[in-house]
């Protein structure tokens, strides 16, 4: 998606300061909005919906941002509006599936042609993305902000509104939470 077009037909020739400013804010922590967007929401679609309407949030009060760390900025608006969106009545849809080009190496290194590393892997990548899906909401977004989005505890207390405490009590529970859901037998429970 081309932001700087979009929002640029949106605004027309006249506000290019606030686009600007916008840009310089939000533009370097799209992915990581779209990443949290995208867990919160557990639907690429809805994830898009989530991430537009939270931009235009982020634009419309981007003249409020007083400096500080923008990346925890946007993804606290990310959230919000996807918890406003749940009080306002609007269902949360689907599962997320794994996304190879999202999730995948990127590396050609550590790419390998092997059918049966391949089915492997895929294999491992579905049974780690739906352990993260059986994570309470609460654990799962610290989850991601954190070992995803590389977020530190002082951010995802920001994001999450929560006290570090809180961001590093349920980072530990939800890892131990991950890990026994990973477990053999626990698979399909």
């Amino acid at each position: 998606m081309d932001w700087a077009t979009t929002m640029g037909e949106f605004l027309g020739d006249d506000d290019n300061r606030a686009q600007a400013q916008f840009e310089a804010i939000a533009m370097p922590h799209l992915d990581a909005a779209y990443n949290l967007a995208r867990w919160l929401t557990r639907n690429e679609h809805d994830a898009d919906d989530l991430l537009q309407s939270a931009c235009l949030r982020a634009f419309r009060f981007a003249d409020g941002f007083r400096g500080g760390d923008a990346k925890a900025w946007l993804l606290t608006i990310v959230r919000n509006t996807y918890y406003s969106s749940l009080r306002d009545g609007r269902p949360q849809r689907g599962d997320v599936s794994f996304d190879e080009e999202l999730h995948g190496a990127a590396d050609d290194e550590r790419a390998d042609n092997d059918p049966a590393r391949i089915a492997a892997s895929r294999d491992a990548c579905r049974t780690v993305n739906e352990a993260l899906e059986r994570l309470p909401r609460a654990f799962r977004e610290v989850l991601v902000m954190k070992e995803m989005d590389q977020l530190s505890y002082k951010q995802i207390a920001q994001v999450a509104e929560i006290p570090i405490g809180t961001v590093m009590s349920r980072l530990a529970r939800a890892r131990k939470l991950l890990l026994a859901y990973l477990a053999p037998g626990q698979a399909g429970d």
